[in-house]
């Protein structure tokens, strides 16, 4: 076996190279007990980002509008807060924000309950700290996911 196929090419990668070797990781969601694909698999990437752009852009838009009054630098100061506030009311009460409805996406707890008040303000939370959103573990739930039991699923 050659030295380069047991580390991994970078295009393929080391998980691609482990499975080229014979090991079966599953697919993603597989340890949590998720579907492969449809509805309750795991969200995929674009999706999310899709929909993390659109309430970016709509609380932008919000702050622009309705507390900084057409003042843009005051609004760039706003718009996280108010990302933090219409995440934490919508991921509580309705299970998903308005750009992850738009992309077919819910946020629930490993149970596949609602995600409770507690698990959606320190998911917010961490969301907008932003580098626990970019590490992930194998089933492409972020850190700010796992450390408060939630999962991003398709509807």
């Amino acid at each position: 076996m050659d030295s380069r196929e047991a580390l991994g090419s970078w295009i393929d990668g080391p998980r691609a190279t482990a499975e080229k070797m014979g090991a079966d990781f599953g697919h993603r969601g597989a340890r949590l007990g998720l579907p492969e694909e449809g509805p309750g698999s795991i969200a995929p990437v674009g999706r999310r980002l899709g929909a993390l752009f659109v309430d970016g852009w709509l609380c932008t838009l919000i702050a622009y509008g309705l507390i900084a009054r057409g003042d843009a630098s005051q609004a760039n100061l706003w718009s996280t807060p108010v990302f933090f506030v219409m995440s934490v009311l919508l991921l509580s009460t309705a299970g998903s924000t308005l750009g992850k409805r738009l992309f077919g996406l819910r946020v629930v707890r490993l149970d596949g309950g609602r995600a409770s008040v507690v698990q959606a303000l320190g998911r917010s939370l961490l969301l907008v700290l932003v580098v626990p959103a970019l590490i992930w573990d194998r089933d492409g739930r972020g850190l700010h996911d796992k450390a408060l039991a939630t999962v991003e699923v398709r509807v």
